[in-house]
């Protein structure tokens, strides 16, 4: 066995990487959650990504894996690795917080499912993240602990509701992280800042010890820096084992040239997880497409040239009833959540930040026959998706019609017209919440210079998204 070598980047570290160096000797779980304790000691005062960090109970549960991976007791590639968890997610012993006054006093009896699938992998939680207050938001700026800021310009939001996250995975303070997606929660910060996010399908992920927004829309998910690394965390936080194992022959089929990069993600995939070409693929055209900002349009587009080009074959498909997401949306949404937050409404309403107070509230007069009729809508809407994918194994969109807003804006423009900031960002996620399907973003190459812009992959199964996903982020590699 090697001596340690120098603590990598950890904002460029993947979950695959650390993990052999781990099983090779050259790092240690200390050394590396050390790593990314300092960089939260150095930037989270400036982007309030963390609102608790657990360092001691990081390095105890980072010298227990050395212990154990030294011993021969290997749980599997997230053993030793920080992780970090959106604070609306409950850990035995600490508050869950949802980013808001109206729970200070509460801690959590126990921990939510997810989270103890990760400590049974013997991942390492270096705290809990910032998020709008009770997901009630794409911004991550509504929040009792300080409004979150974008890891690349901290004038502009990281997206949200899940920014505290996506911040911590791009600046290194963890390896991956847990976030929850109801209207693109996970999708919309992992898009804006550079990420790999997945919505699973509904029902996948247990929920189970997850402040609920909205029960019939809510999904748990990961997001990390590659379609692998995020890949495994799914996995684990399905309950079932991520092996890391060495690359095989074949792991990297469909590789440009046939040449082989160990640097390469398409080459760090363990030997049970395989990368899938899609023959057919869609976009959504009309909503979907009509109204992107200049540097969406221009990555979208040299995306699909790029799979276009990789031997995809790509059409354009009229998905129905497009003009009723938002509707359909907003009255399961906000009924779900007002019913929830009732009682705390009527109690404390003061404790809730103005913004998200009067959402909450608007729920309130949602009538039942509206609610019925959404979700009507919503049947409408997921056999429409379901008909188009049975024809095409992926839907290509863009993940947000715009890049990464400025903090405190009320609008952004888009074409000629200016958008409310949230129904912009919300515009072309929402509706997989609606439907169900899996969906991933993944990151595409920024205009020089410019912010991060998402490529959206929609599917029918989450497996076969996830190997989907892994070809096509392999040719969107700069």
């Amino acid at each position: 066995m090697s001596a340690p070598a120098i603590v990598p980047n950890t904002a460029s570290l993947t979950i695959v990487d650390a993990a052999r160096r781990l099983r090779d000797g050259s790092l240690t779980s200390a050394a590396l959650t050390e790593a990314c304790l300092a960089r939260i000691a150095r930037d989270n005062d400036r982007l309030k990504a963390f609102i608790l960090v657990t360092a001691d109970a990081a390095r105890a549960q980072a010298e227990a894996a050395d212990r154990e991976l030294a011993s021969g007791q290997d749980r599997g590639a997230l053993h030793g690795i920080p992780i970090a968890i959106k604070d609306i997610v409950d850990m035995e012993g600490l508050p869950t917080t949802c980013a808001s006054r109206v729970r200070d006093g509460h801690v959590a009896e126990k921990d939510a499912a997810v989270v103890a699938h990760l400590r049974r992998a013997g991942a390492v939680i270096t705290g809990k993240t910032n998020l709008h207050e009770f997901a009630m938001g794409t911004t991550s700026e509504d929040s009792a602990y300080g409004a979150a800021r974008h890891p690349h310009d901290d004038t502009r939001s990281p997206g949200g509701s899940s920014g505290g996250s996506a911040i911590a995975v791009v600046c290194g303070m963890s390896l991956g992280a847990v976030g929850t997606d109801t209207g693109g929660s996970i999708r919309i910060p992992s898009g804006v800042c550079g990420l790999v996010g997945i919505k699973p399908a509904f029902n996948e992920l247990s929920c189970d010890g997850v402040v609920p927004l909205s029960r019939s829309l809510d999904h748990v998910g990961p997001l990390a820096r590659t379609v692998t690394d995020a890949w495994l965390l799914y996995d684990v936080m399905a309950g079932r084992d991520a092996p890391i194992n060495p690359p095989s022959a074949g792991a990297a089929g469909g590789a440009k040239g046939g040449t082989r990069n160990d640097a390469d993600p398409a080459n760090s995939m363990p030997a049970s997880m395989t990368m899938t070409k899609p023959r057919r693929a869609a976009i959504p055209s009309g909503y979907f497409i009509d109204r992107l900002q200049p540097d969406v349009r221009r990555g979208f587009d040299e995306a699909v040239a790029w799979l276009r080009g990789a031997g995809v074959q790509i059409e354009h498909v009229e998905l129905p009833h497009a003009e009723s997401i938002a509707p359909i949306y907003l009255h399961i949404c906000l009924a779900e959540a007002a019913a929830f937050h009732a009682r705390t409404l009527e109690t404390m309403p003061e404790a809730y930040t103005s913004a998200v107070r009067m959402r909450f509230e608007a729920g309130r007069f949602v009538l039942a026959e509206d609610y019925l009729r959404a979700l009507a809508g919503r049947d409408r809407l997921r056999a429409g998706v379901s008909a188009a994918l049975n024809a095409h194994q992926l839907l290509l969109l863009p993940t947000l019609p715009i890049v990464a807003p400025p903090i405190g804006a009320a609008t952004v423009p888009m074409g000629e017209t200016e958008e409310p900031v949230r129904a912009a960002m919300l515009r072309l996620t929402q509706p997989f919440n609606l439907t169900g399907h899996p969906a991933i973003t993944l990151p595409v190459r920024p205009a020089s210079g410019g912010l991060p812009v998402g490529l959206q992959l929609v599917g029918s199964d989450t497996r076969r998204l996830l190997a989907a996903a892994a070809w096509c982020e392999r040719q969107l590699q700069p």
